[in-house]
């Protein structure tokens, strides 16, 4: 058979020759008609089996249960191993069509050989996509960082199948090529850095748990606030609230601090952290009469009865002088105030019982005195989190005045103004009398 397929490719040659054209003219033509009848066939041969492989996997794929074929389709699995057909013809013809010219049969060959290597490399990514696809699927591996390993062993693959190229097209063994690549690794280390360092932190943010696909991060340096939507090897890729992405290379969060507000995502609440600013000339002892005001509010009504009865008790046994509300004990305005805040973050049914709440006092500012609310919304969803934030700090802005309490705020234009313009009235009605003082002491 192999005979024949020989005497069939110089069947041209030898009809030429014997109607007298130059022998080297007419191997000439023969081979440039075999070229073309080979790279005809192999035309036909690819399309045929492509169609015949894509249509069989389909098939396949619509039958069977498991996502693992289809995904094998989406990865163009079957289109690679089509071509395997077409270069078996090439290993098998090549040879026959470049008999006469062993030089041009070296080169073929070496390229040949080069697209055996790249095809494997290609299958072989195929296979690996594949398999990454599958499992990132699965729950358990859905907040992993595969891409990051996915690309460490494509780098690999084709680092090898380069590695094969370069051996096949200088002609040297791939031990000889891998020696001389040694002396030449520093140079590799220093291309190659930002490759490496991402691998290692890859790992590092794997085994250590640091960040996860899915995980709502923030990375001021880099402008990120958002979700995790992808980890791979060279970058993390941040979906922000704007919808906006920003990537943000992976060795950085090792090397650097960022916000991971996975812990506030798996606890039962979101923390409310916020303060009201009071004015510190408003704050006061109150008497009997500001105390049976207060009693008439629901949420602190009891604290308020057993309080004053802690104090009387208190002052009766001492003794206190109470002509001067500076003597012994008294309440204030602004201890009711926070009391009143703190039985209406207990009343309210947004807010989580069982987590840490209180009603605090920061140090005084220049601002004023800062009474902090801090509490756990039991919605962590961000627009009813704001939604019962705000709820709170409406009702509590609007209580201040109830107390006899002013909230600190910065004179805007109107109130200088307004301001000046008093100012003004008062000088103007003034002038009168002082020019009548003046006259009196004339006289």
């Amino acid at each position: 058979m192999w005979e024949d397929i020989k005497d069939l490719s110089s069947f041209l040659a030898e009809f030429l020759i014997e109607k007298g054209l130059d022998a080297d003219v007419a191997h000439f033509l023969n081979m440039l008609v075999n070229i073309a009848v080979v790279f005809i066939l192999w035309y036909i041969i690819h399309l045929v089996m492509k169609r015949i492989l894509l249509t069989a996997f389909q098939r396949f794929t619509n039958k069977t249960k498991t996502t693992f074929d289809d995904y094998l389709v989406k990865s163009n699995f079957p289109k690679y191993v089509s071509n395997i057909f077409p270069l078996l013809l090439l290993i098998l013809t090549v040879p026959v069509v470049f008999e006469e010219y062993p030089k041009l049969l070296g080169v073929f060959e070496k390229l040949v050989n080069i697209y055996i290597i790249i095809l494997t490399v290609l299958i072989a990514r195929s296979l690996l996509r594949t398999t990454t696809n599958y499992m990132k699927r699965h729950e358990r591996y859905h907040d992993k960082p595969i891409e990051s390993y996915t690309q460490v062993l494509m780098i690999v693959f084709w680092s090898i199948g380069l590695i094969f190229i370069f051996s096949e097209i200088t002609g040297r063994s791939v031990i000889g090529f891998l020696i001389s690549l040694g002396a030449a690794s520093a140079i590799i280390l220093f291309i190659f850095k930002d490759t490496i360092l991402g691998f290692v932190a890859s790992i590092q943010v794997s085994v250590n748990d640091i960040v996860r696909i899915g995980d709502w991060i923030t990375f001021s340096k880099y402008g990120a606030d958002g979700f995790v939507t992808e980890i791979n090897l060279a970058t993390v890729r941040v979906q922000n609230w704007d919808n906006t992405y920003t990537t943000i290379p992976t060795y950085n969060l090792i090397a650097d601090s960022f916000h991971n507000w996975r812990g506030m995502q798996e606890s039962p609440g979101r923390r409310i952290k916020r303060s009201l600013n009071i004015k510190q000339n408003s704050i006061r002892f109150v008497n009997d009469e500001d105390i049976a005001k207060f009693e008439e509010f629901g949420l602190i009504a009891p604290y308020i009865k057993q309080r004053q009865e802690e104090i009387n008790e208190y002052n009766r046994k001492l003794g206190v002088n109470k002509k001067h509300l500076l003597n012994g004990r008294h309440q204030t305005n602004l201890g009711i105030f926070r009391n009143y805040a703190l039985a209406y973050l207990k009343s309210h049914p947004q807010i989580h019982q069982e987590m840490t709440m209180m009603v605090r006092h920061l140090p005084p500012t220049t601002q004023g005195i800062p009474v902090e609310i801090y509490c756990f919304s039991a919605d962590k969803r961000w627009e009813f989190y704001e939604a019962i934030t705000a709820d709170i700090f409406d009702h509590l802005i609007a209580a201040v005045p109830y107390f006899d309490l002013q909230l600190f705020e910065s004179p805007s234009g109107d109130d200088i103004v307004k301001a000046l313009k008093s100012y003004s009235s008062t000088s103007d009605n003034s002038q009168p009398e002082m020019a009548i003082d003046k006259s009196k002491r004339l006289e």
